[in-house]
Formats: C-alpha cells, structure tokens, sequence
C-alpha cells in the first residue's frame, strides 16, 4: 500500500502493485509452531471442529465471516462470502462446495432459508454437516445436522447465524451473539469479538489452532476490482485470536487506505480524504500515510495541508525526501520554500 512516488502515475500504479504483493504476504504470515495434531476419533477424521459467525451490515453492505478451530487453515475452508449476495460459512464434515453454491442459490434469489434446504437436499451427509448463511435481506439462518460431535448448535437472528460443534458448551454460542447483538463498531470489528468472546467462554474444546476474518463489500479491493476488504488467516499459531486481532488492526487500516487510494486513482481526491484520514487514526505512525495524505490533499487544491502532511511524513522518515524530490504528484509544490526546505 505504500505510495512508490514515481515520476508519473503509470509507475506509481506499478510500485502499488508491488507493495501489495507484499503487504499481502505479510498480512498471511503468522508466527510458527510445532504442528498440532487432530486429537479426533477415527470417524471424526474430516470434520471441522469450530466455531463461526455470519453477518450482514445494511449501512454498510458488508459480509463478514469469522471462524476459529483447532484444526489447521480454518480460513481456506469455513468462510465464503460474496458481496451484494450473502455469506455462508461451511464446518462439521463440512462440504466446501456449500460455499460456492449456497452464494449462487443467494444469488439467484434464493432466501436463506430456501438456500439451506436445497443445500441439504443434494448433499449425502446433512445429518453431520454444519452452515450458517446470511442474505441480503438480512435474515440469517443456522443449520446443526442430529449427527454433529457434542456439543453442537447455533443461534441467528436478522443480520447474523452463529454456529459451532465439539464445543465446551452451549455458552460458548450464547457469549457470541451476546457480544456480536452489544457491542459497537464496524463489522469486522464485530465479529472478531464476537469471536473472541467465545473462546473465552469454552470455544473449542479440544483447544485453539487457527482464526480467519472475510469482509467483502462491492468494490471494495485492491484498485476497487475485487469485493474483498479484509481478508486475514491465522492457520497455526498457539494464540491464533491475537494474532488475528494483530492483523486486524493493520486491515482495518488498509481497508480505509485502500478506499482513499481508490478514490484518487479515479480523478476524485476530495472524495478520498475522509477514508485516508480514517486510516491515519487507525495508523498514526505509519509514513506513507502520511506522504498519500500530501498527495492526496495537493490534488484536492489543498497545498497548505498537503505541506504539513508532508512533513509529519518526513519527521517520521526523513528517507522519504529522496521520493519526494521526484514525484511528479507533488510538481504543483516546486517551487515553494517551505517545501524545497522539506526535501533537501
């Protein structure tokens, strides 16, 4: 995400792409530990043990999915989510393709409901499968097959399913959707308590391996080409809610950067300063906020702001004026005495 400051915006683009590749590999990367084993009977070979939540926010048109379990790389199985459409999150045994079908039967025009049962229609399992789904509309719908490993169960409600098997206990749900339905704040924000909250109440009980938190929203990407605003995965570590309470931080972050830059890059630089400053709260310390800030505001017609902006970058990376002195974003500066003092 960090402004490459090239001499046009072509090679500016570039240098994004770039960074993006690797704040992206950063962003999947989690601290190592000894590879933990499934601790399952014979029969439970292939289940995903774990607890989710599915969510809808109509004031925002966000999907979002959380998942944890102690089973490895929850976050490449459980959650699915499309935006405009619905989020469904697929577990217990579970049949992945729950995923990509229940959001074209959403998509389709299908309810939450009606989704769920054509699901369980064809499937050759339903008795131990496991899904929540949430729609557009908002109401969400929680399905626990008679066969799924004790204890197993859910709740929903409008905006939200919440689910979970080889549980500590049925607390374990109910501190979910007490914290998801009391707390305030975005969605991802939400459900990542929510999340949390059951595992202090019990979560998994055979222990705690991996965490995952998708958030789509219609444009939303890298470039506004993509749906995917947050999309982090802790697959082993042995305090996986921390860590994803890490790079939430850091997404929420570039989500907020990502809709700026967005903004800018289509020729609307007033309309990206309320996401970019929203990044800085979340960010303060970071660099090349700062400097997008400077872009951005000298392309709104703020050159005083864009200045100061500029120099809070600067004092925090003064190897920042090498990029300064040659990025033509910042040409209308040329020129001007406080900045040529700036980058010398």
């Amino acid at each position: 995400f960090l402004n490459d400051g090239g001499f046009s915006m072509k090679r500016r683009l570039a240098g994004m792409i770039t960074g993006l590749f690797l704040f992206t590999a950063f962003n999947f990367t989690v601290i190592p530990t000894p590879l933990l084993g499934q601790e399952s009977k014979p029969s439970e070979k292939n289940v995903i043990s774990t607890f989710s939540i599915v969510a809808y926010d109509s004031s925002t048109a966000e999907f979002g999915v959380a998942v944890a379990s102690r089973f490895f790389s929850v976050g490449s199985v459980v959650p699915w989510a499309k935006a405009g459409v619905g989020a469904v999150a697929t577990q217990s045994f579970a049949n992945t393709s729950f995923g990509w079908r229940g959001l074209a039967h959403l998509e389709q025009g299908m309810s939450s409901e009606e989704t769920l049962q054509a699901l369980l229609k064809n499937d050759d399992n339903p008795s131990q499968r496991q899904v929540g789904i949430v729609s557009t509309n908002g109401y969400g719908v929680s399905y626990t097959g008679e066969n799924c490993i004790s204890w197993a169960g859910g709740r929903s409600g409008s905006g939200y399913a919440i689910q979970g098997n080889i549980l500590a206990g049925e607390g374990v749900v109910i501190a979910m959707e007490e914290t998801f339905l009391n707390t305030s704040g975005t969605l991802a924000r939400k459900i990542f308590n929510a999340l949390v909250a059951g595992d202090e109440a019990g979560g998994d009980s055979r222990g705690k391996q991996s965490a995952a938190i998708l958030l789509v929203k219609d444009g939303a990407g890298y470039g506004g080409y993509t749906d995917r605003a947050i999309d982090i995965r802790v697959d082993d570590n042995v305090e996986p809610f921390k860590e994803l309470g890490r790079l939430l931080d850091i997404g929420e972050m570039n989500y907020a950067w990502n809709e700026g830059w967005t903004a800018f890059m289509q020729d609307r630089p007033k309309a990206a300063l309320p996401s970019m400053e929203r990044a800085i709260k979340l960010a303060p310390d970071m660099p090349e906020l700062w400097y997008d800030h400077a872009v951005i505001n000298l392309a709104a017609g703020y050159p005083e702001k864009a200045i100061q902006a500029l120099n809070t970058c600067l004092k925090l990376n003064p190897k920042l004026k090498i990029q300064a002195q040659k990025d033509s974003d910042l040409d209308e500066l040329r020129g001007d005495p406080v900045f040529e003092k700036l980058v010398r």
